[in-house]
């Protein structure tokens, strides 16, 4: 099996098409890429399950033995996650690309530009971490600097895929006619949404007055990564995009949580960039907005309903309810791609019907997010360390932390 893999690898060979020609191939097609991605999906599936279940014996063994440390061991165990998660996210993206090149699904025109705005994402993030050790005004040039150079990447994505839609070959290459994709209503919608979910990001958040800061922007990079490697760990993947992973958007609502509403739909935003690398069902500029920037913005709003008085002391319920409106606006953002870019899909079926039914995974996804993110909010150490950042201080909380935390807060 090893000498296959490695001539999948290196070997190619000229292979003929069925209409008198030939194409250059893999000597074993499928072979290297098809079964690694497979096979350490399911690794990495048990080796985050087996980490998270001895990451959280030790922090309650280390919350109820040694409290003074525990802080100190969240940060350790914080750190573990993000090389875990970086570790899983370099391995299967690499895979992806390979896959990718493989099956001769790499479409320079889109998907370089698209790897161009991720480079600008992880680059910006990295400058603005480092100036910010300099000092408030190296951060601030640096964090205006990454913000122009990500809208002029994402200009230039957009304006490449307008090319990419008009030549016809996108629709050819996602097995739909150009005539059934609806300009308008693909514009309409992903304007309308987009207005949406930014009038709720800042009606929400207006009592969020503190920027992006290096403890921010440190948190958000850590999130996305976390999000954006257990997006790999897929339970059920749909056969034109969407998938059910291993909560993978439970880092993002935490963060949106922690930090505000209009900070998770920035980083929700991003996420959703780096999912079109992950995932790539392209075929119009305005769909790229609503299944991958817009969709994902939408679940930055799952901190909705972290100041409401009434769930002070009920966190897993503010969770619970802020996923769940978060995710019918991603739903929505879903539905309206399918229906307007994807409506062959649907045969002699009603498109809206259509479009419901193969995107209601978006809920089941949600749910294993809210049972385990119900879990993790019911913790009254969590609890204590995630409301230093929302400005809260809820009564159960208050009377479990430790002596140390108390000291440091006042």
């Amino acid at each position: 099996m090893f000498l296959n893999l490695l001539s999948a690898f290196v070997g190619t060979t000229e292979l003929p098409d069925g209409e008198g020609g030939t194409y250059t191939g893999y000597i074993y097609d499928d072979v290297w890429t098809s079964f690694a991605k497979d096979a350490l999906a399911n690794v990495f599936l048990w080796l985050i399950v087996a980490a998270a279940v001895i990451v959280l014996a030790v922090g309650i063994f280390v919350r109820f033995k040694k409290a003074d440390f525990f802080r100190t061991y969240v940060k350790y165990a914080i750190t573990f996650a993000a090389g875990l998660a970086v570790t899983i996210l370099v391995t299967m993206l690499s895979l992806e690309f390979f896959d990718m090149s493989e099956n001769g699904y790499v479409f320079d025109l889109v998907l370089w530009p698209t790897v161009a705005a991720a480079a600008v994402i992880v680059l910006g993030i990295a400058a603005c971490y480092v100036c910010s050790l300099y000092s408030k005004k190296a951060f601030k040039i640096s964090l205006i600097a990454s913000v122009s150079a990500l809208v002029a990447a994402i200009v230039a994505l957009f304006v490449c895929l307008c090319i990419y839609f008009a030549s016809g070959d996108a629709a050819d290459n996602n097995g739909v006619s150009q005539g059934s994709v609806s300009d308008l209503g693909l514009y309409l919608s992903a304007a309308a949404l987009i207005v949406v979910i930014i009038a709720l990001a800042f009606i929400l958040g207006r009592k969020d007055k503190k920027g992006f800061d290096t403890r921010t922007i440190s948190y958000a990079a850590v999130c996305i990564a976390m999000s954006f490697a257990l997006s790999y760990i897929k339970m059920w993947e749909m056969p034109q995009g969407g998938s059910i992973t291993l909560a993978s958007l439970l880092p993002l609502m935490i963060f949106s949580y922690m930090f505000g509403v209009k900070k998770g739909v920035f980083a929700g935003m991003i996420y959703g960039i780096l999912q079109a690398i992950q995932d790539p069902w392209l075929i119009h500029p305005a769909q790229f907005l609503l299944d991958y920037p817009v969709a994902f913005a939408a679940i930055g709003l799952a901190g909705m309903f972290r100041n409401v008085k009434a769930f002070e002391t009920k966190p897993q319920i503010a969770f619970a309810l802020g996923g769940i409106v978060a995710s019918v606006l991603r739903f929505l953002s879903h539905i309206l791609s399918g229906v307007f870019a994807f409506s062959e899909y649907a045969g002699d079926q009603n498109p809206w019907i259509y479009s419901m039914g193969y995107n209601s995974f978006v809920f089941i996804d949600i749910a294993i997010v809210i049972v385990v993110g119900v879990i993790v909010f019911s913790s009254k150490s969590f609890m204590t360390y995630v409301n230093k950042y929302n400005g809260q201080k809820s009564a159960v909380a208050a009377q479990e932390q430790p002596a140390d935390v108390e000291a440091e807060q006042k």
